[in-house]
């Protein structure tokens, strides 16, 4: 059985005029910026970030490796797909963390899908990722970010409020899950 579930989301804004700090990852991580060979680790990494959050109840794409591959592919064929605002972070144990950008033709940078292995977060790596995509945003030309983040992911939205993202606007994502989920999710 199915029901019709609504997941209040929220799209934050962010000038890029203001002061930023420098991206800075632990010390057992590094960068590891975009190459179109890199696509199937970017999707592998997205899975396996959003797979059992509630997220991947919104985006159905993201509860599966096929989905999150479409995803990527269809990221990084659209207009305005900025890889200087695309990375992943590598650590000992392979990547841990990615985020997409792209860019409209106003010169509006959003942010895609950042996601951290759920094993690495509390680390500073979600920050330090979108750290270093606004800064790629910026040397492209960009002069606001937007991104939008479900209402109950709370973590993520006070890091955003911390770097200066400012909620703009609320929506009302409404999709079709099995009720077995939704009474699992506590939805």
């Amino acid at each position: 059985m199915s029901k019709l579930t609504y997941f209040k989301r929220y799209r934050m804004e962010l000038d890029l005029r203001c002061d930023l700090p420098a991206p800075q990852l632990p010390g057992e991580f590094g960068w590891i910026d975009w190459d179109d060979l890199l696509l199937d680790i970017h999707a592998e990494v997205k899975f396996l970030c959003f797979q059992q959050e509630v997220d991947s109840q919104v985006f159905p794409s993201l509860a599966y490796m096929d989905g999150c591959r479409d995803l990527m592919r269809s990221i990084r064929d659209r207009h305005g797909f900025c890889p200087a605002a695309t990375w992943l972070v590598g650590g000992h144990d392979g990547c841990v963390g990615t985020v997409q950008g792209v860019m409209d033709d106003e010169g509006y940078g959003a942010i895609q899908n950042l996601g951290v292995l759920p094993e690495h977060r509390g680390r500073g790596l979600g920050r330090a990722l979108l750290l270093k995509a606004l800064a790629g945003f910026r040397a492209m030309g960009a002069r606001r970010t937007s991104l939008e983040v479900t209402a109950t992911n709370e973590a993520a939205i006070r890091m955003y409020r911390d770097l200066g993202y400012r909620c703009r606007r609320t929506t009302y994502r409404g999709v079709v899950v099995p009720e077995l989920i939704t009474l699992g999710m506590g939805i």
